[in-house]
């Protein structure tokens, strides 16, 4: 008894917080489903809701509108607990242990009904005879017609009264999200009062709290108490710049993270300020994560490029401080593709200087330099996932296709591979780039490769912009030895929207410029917004290292009943066997050990045993050449 006193008991509201819902909301559903009225009783039943959590309405006077608007019999209540059951609360309901291994000090208080929260909190270990709440009152049909007036929570102020009577010996922690849960706080019946946001935020109750609880986690983590997470989500701050698809913000959100947004990137000083605190950075091709902005990254744990390349990031860098980095290299793919062989047909027919002509009111019909597409060679310089598509694509609209590219790739249908670069320039009448932006590619393309080609040819650089000589690009232009170009990447690009463009291709004949859209389609983003998400939010709850750039990739099992410990240090010998010297003196017991390792880091992942001596961490941590360590549960 004395033991159990020493901790603190947990007092938790039902609706919105125990569970995602207000049950009488679920109850409307199920009991107005055929109803006429039913989505103005609906929005009633919320309406008459919102105002009593925000203690704008008397309780009574919000349960007896309810129970008017409802509608609602006895026979409906099984599906609502059913639903119910579905709708706990996710930080709740993956703290299953938790509740059953404090059962004696847990306590759902609540204005709601017992018929239906009685059968739903004990599924997760919570005693019945714990549960204080309102009682229905039914007519001879089954119709429920009132509630038990009797009952002190039904009356403002109830919460105070029940939980006094309970006469709980130690401190007492209200978790809720209605001004009826501050109340207790309010009148010193509690020692803390704990805003529950995780469904559902309300201004007037987070003002008054003592602390803001995103999820139930960050409740036990302020309490140092055991819970299903080693570090509360909300408490990994994440952050997204250059207008990031609002998908991989929901997701991401939705996971339990804390995630802030930017709609343009930072420069590096700007960038270098910013990532102080943040754990996992979000950016696309502007951004420059360079050696100077992750030496200020002090709990950057890993970067997704919301987009195909990485150049835009130093990924040695990054690997020597233990951050991974994941991109998106299919999920955009296809809209590059689909720009590249709408620019080739529109700078065949001359389309960008006829549009023109017609806007300044000139009508220029005429056949000269306007080809078709079909038979044409089109040369593609760089045969990974975008080049390899248009190849098919290509070859598909009648198009013979010649490649090159400086790794050995299979020739898909039939694309002709070069063998050199020279070769490829001297057969295509259309050339276009596809290469990645490395720092050895920058003025790959030059005055040379230019004057290698035909006369008369078409050039694209949906590649990156810093890989094709600009100044010998308009030079090419101008003389005519390129007929039409489409450029949508440049060396310098605006930061936001809101800052000017400035390029010397500004004004050239038949030569499309477009901001950097290659893979800009809803289509796209909404891919990547899916893809990149999931591989961080991977990474961070299991890590797995999976599709990284620059990590040892190792695919994990899930966590089964154990604890994880993730360690990254540099890849020296014999660190593994100090890792497993200091494991055995612990007594650590191994379910399972994956390791993985590049010429810089080594990865290595230890399930052990939940049962383990504390000091284990704290000897891994000290572990010469360590470099970044965690712990998952």
């Amino acid at each position: 008894m004395t033991e159990l006193n020493t901790k603190p008991h947990f007092v938790i509201d039902f609706d919105s917080t125990f569970t995602q819902v207000e049950a009488l909301d679920i109850l409307g559903e199920i009991s107005l489903e055929n109803h006429p009225e039913k989505e103005l009783r609906l929005q009633q039943i919320k309406d008459v809701t919102d105002l009593g959590m925000a203690g704008e309405l008397s309780l009574r006077e919000s349960l007896d509108a309810r129970i008017k608007i409802l509608d609602a019999k006895q026979s409906h209540l099984a599906e609502l607990v059913k639903r119910l059951k579905k709708l706990i609360s996710k930080s709740i309901n993956r703290n299953k242990a938790f509740f059953q291994e404090n059962a004696e000090n847990t306590f759902i208080v609540s204005n709601g009904f017992k018929d239906f929260i009685v059968p739903v909190v004990t599924e997760l270990g919570i005693k019945a005879e714990h549960v204080f709440a309102n009682d229905f009152v039914f007519d001879e049909a089954g119709n429920i017609v009132d509630f038990n007036r009797d009952n002190v929570l039904s009356s403002n102020g109830g919460k105070v009264t029940q939980i006094e009577q309970l006469r709980l010996q130690g401190e007492i922690h209200m978790i809720g999200d209605g001004y009826t849960d501050y109340e207790v706080k309010k009148a010193g019946v509690a020692k803390k009062f704990w805003a529950f946001t995780e469904n559902i935020e309300r201004d007037s109750v987070k003002a008054n709290a003592d602390h803001i609880a995103p999820s139930f986690d960050e409740i036990l983590f302020e309490n140092n108490m055991s819970g299903a997470l080693s570090y509360p989500k909300n408490r990994i701050k994440m952050l997204l710049l250059e207008n990031v698809h609002a998908n991989a913000l929901a997701k991401l959100k939705a996971d339990g993270f804390s995630v802030e947004s930017y709609p343009a990137g930072l420069d590096e000083d700007e960038l270098s300020e910013k990532i102080k605190g943040i754990h996992v950075l979000g950016i696309r091709s502007k951004t420059q994560v360079t050696a100077k902005v992750l030496q200020h990254a002090d709990k950057l744990m890993a970067i997704g490029a919301f987009c195909i390349g990485t150049n835009q990031i130093d990924l040695e860098a990054a690997l020597a401080r233990g951050i991974a980095v994941f991109n998106a290299p299919f999920s955009n793919t296809r809209s590059v593709v689909e720009l590249a062989i709408a620019e080739l047909i529109m700078l065949m027919r001359g389309i960008q200087d006829k549009s023109n002509d017609m806007h300044q009111g000139k009508w220029s019909k005429t056949a000269s330099n306007s080809n078709e597409i079909r038979g044409k060679k089109l040369g593609i310089i760089g045969y990974g996932n975008i080049g390899s598509q248009l190849s098919v694509l290509a070859e598909n609209m009648g198009m013979q296709v010649y490649y090159y590219d400086i790794e050995e790739r299979l020739a898909l249908g039939n694309a002709t591979k070069c063998d050199s670069l020279e070769e490829l320039l001297g057969l295509a009448d259309m050339v276009t780039l596809h290469i990645d932006g490395r720092p050895e590619n920058t003025g790959f393309f030059t005055e040379e490769h230019f004057n290698l080609m035909k006369d008369g040819v078409i050039f694209l650089n949906l590649a990156r912009g810093p890989v094709v000589d600009v100044p010998a690009l308009k030079a090419a232009i101008d003389s005519g030895k390129i007929r039409g170009a489409g450029v949508d990447v440049f060396p310098v690009e605006p930061k936001s929207n809101n800052d000017p463009f400035e390029s010397e291709l500004i004004g050239l004949p038949n030569t499309i410029l477009t901001p950097h859209i290659g893979g800009s389609t809803l289509e796209a983003q909404e891919n990547i917004a899916d893809f990149v998400p999931n591989k961080i939010m991977d990474y961070i709850n299991t890590g797995n290292t999976a599709l990284s750039v620059n990590f040892p990739n190792i695919t994990l099992p899930s966590l089964q009943n154990a604890h994880r410990l993730i360690h990254i240090h540099a890849n020296k010998p014999g660190v593994l066997a100090k890792i497993n010297k200091v494991l055995a003196e612990h007594d650590a017991n191994i379910d399972g050990q994956y390791l993985k390792t590049n010429e810089t880091v080594g990865y290595v992942i230890t399930d052990i045993n939940k049962a383990y001596d504390k000091d284990l961490i704290t000897a891994l941590k000290k572990i010469e050449h360590t470099i970044k360590f965690r712990v998952l549960y």
